[in-house]
């Protein structure tokens, strides 16, 4: 009286049967894929956004301009200009001459400019030229730093502090 295929089913339903070869010349019909579980209606947007590799900006590059980036960038060459991103890593060899602000700086080169963070490390090869506006800092031995160093809750929100004072860093010609 009833029956298990369903009508507007190419084939039919073949999930409990198993699969006999028929005498047409028609293959089979394919599952359709399936779509992975970030791309499922409702998934939020993290799901949907997959881990991105870091930039790197080699030894031989030179960018004159603004860097901004929600993700990462290591950099190992010359940036003239402000860079925003979440870590950002100044590799030993590097130069960057303006602002830099990020969740994370590590500073294994040199930056001339103002360094703002919520975890700032400065290691033993670092050479700053600016403030520092940091939640945390790790200073290790042999960095050298000439500037003035202010603790803030929230170092990326801007301004800092009123009554603070700042003077602005030049960088050296030549």
């Amino acid at each position: 009286m009833f029956s298990k295929s369903k009508v507007n089913q190419p084939g039919g339903d073949t999930s409990d049967k198993p699969s006999a070869p028929t005498g047409g010349s028609t293959p089979p019909a394919s599952q359709p894929p399936t779509k992975p579980a970030s791309l499922e209606l409702g998934a939020g947007q993290a799901a949907m956004k997959s881990k991105v590799a870091a930039s790197s900006l080699s030894s031989d590059l030179i960018i004159k301009g603004d860097i901004k980036t929600s993700g990462d960038i290591q950099v190992e060459g010359e940036v003239e200009g402000n860079i925003q991103a979440h870590l950002l890593t100044v590799g030993e060899g590097a130069v960057v001459r303006g602002e830099v602000i990020a969740d994370d700086i590590v500073v294994n080169g040199r930056v001339i400019g103002r360094v703002r963070g919520l975890k700032v490390r400065l290691t033993s090869t670092a050479r700053v030229e600016g403030d520092i506006i940091h939640k945390t800092i790790a200073i290790e031995s042999g960095a050298h730093f000439e500037g003035a160093v202010q603790r803030q809750d929230d170092p990326l929100g801007g301004a800092p502090k009123s009554g603070a004072v700042h003077k602005p860093v030049e960088a050296p010609k030549g």
